[in-house]
């Protein structure tokens, strides 16, 4: 029976094989142990490519393989990482291309499709929902960026951390460079910056504790990222927004509902809900690999 592998690499890899929408077998990662921290961003792209395809190769031995999904940061292209802020070093890389020889090598000649990880994530939580008929939208809130996924994925850059939230000038500390991004908000890079006294853990903690100027903060907080809502909104029309990762524990989903019932007034695009769920690796896995499968359909003129 043809299966299709999945793959997240973000600050680790994580590989599985998929049939039916369901993780088949055990999930391999690179490192195998728990480690904190980010273990690819010091890697050189090469070896990075080079380590998922390894990982890969292992979870497909002694299966046919249909098509191998590749969630990937930043803003992936026709196979091209056109640029990955949070790993600087594979802008340009031309990932489905080098990890399509790879594999070849290896004797897993697959369809190889790569995606944001975000929209990954998006992907996974449709497939795993038994919602793959809908329009299914993800944030993704982690200390070392935001991210924005969307099934079924569109031809656009997916890069709606980036999203301009801010017209202040001096609102410059995301890490791309760009002034006014939630990133620059939420991100744990710039609320470092912005206090510089305190970690991002303290601020949530100090203005729960009545502290004025933290306080203050957390409502911008959460208006950045109700701002950066009501955009895709007034873009792409109402429906349920999913909110996962490990920075959902500072949200309040009243506060952030309010806010977005400001921004949003005409009658037509009102409606919208706010769900925070918890994903993990495998909803990431899957989603790539129902995205790789889909990917492949099309190609071979599949229906």
């Amino acid at each position: 029976m043809a299966r299709a592998i999945g793959v997240l690499a973000t600050e680790h890899v994580a590989v599985g094989l998929v049939d039916d929408n369901q993780i088949v077998g055990a999930i391999r990662k690179f490192p195998e142990t728990e480690t904190v921290g980010d273990q690819l961003g010091d890697r050189p792209a090469q070896e990075i490519v080079q380590l998922i395809a390894q990982q890969i190769a292992a979870v497909g031995e002694g299966h046919e393989i249909v098509a191998v999904g590749v969630g990937f940061p930043g803003v992936i292209r026709d196979g091209v990482v056109e640029d990955s802020p949070n790993l600087k070093q594979v802008k340009g890389q031309k990932l489905r291309e080098e990890l399509t020889a790879l594999l070849g090598q290896r004797g897993v000649p697959a369809l190889v499709h790569i995606l944001n990880d975000a929209d990954a994530v998006a992907a996974g939580v449709a497939a795993m929902r038994g919602q793959l008929d809908q329009l299914t939208r993800v944030w993704t809130l982690f200390g070392d960026g935001v991210g924005f996924g969307r099934y079924p994925r569109v031809n656009s850059f997916c890069e709606g951390g980036h999203t301009v939230v801010s017209l202040d000038p001096k609102e410059n500390y995301c890490g791309c460079g760009g002034v006014g991004h939630l990133e620059g908000i939420l991100g744990h890079r710039s609320m470092r910056l912005r206090f510089l006294d305190l970690e991002p853990e303290e601020i949530f903690d100090q203005a729960q504790a009545g502290d004025p100027r933290c306080a203050e903060f957390v409502k911008f907080w959460h208006r950045a990222l109700a701002a950066a809502t009501a955009t895709n909104i007034h873009m792409d029309g109402p429906g349920k927004f999913y909110i996962s990762g490990p920075n959902t524990r500072h949200l309040q989903v009243g506060l952030l509902d309010s806010y977005l019932h400001e921004m949003v007034k005409m009658s037509p695009l009102q409606g919208s809900t706010l769900e925070v769920i918890s994903t993990t690796d495998e909803t990431a896995i899957v989603g790539a690999a129902v995205s790789g499968t889909r990917a492949a359909a099309t190609q071979y003129g599949e229906r």
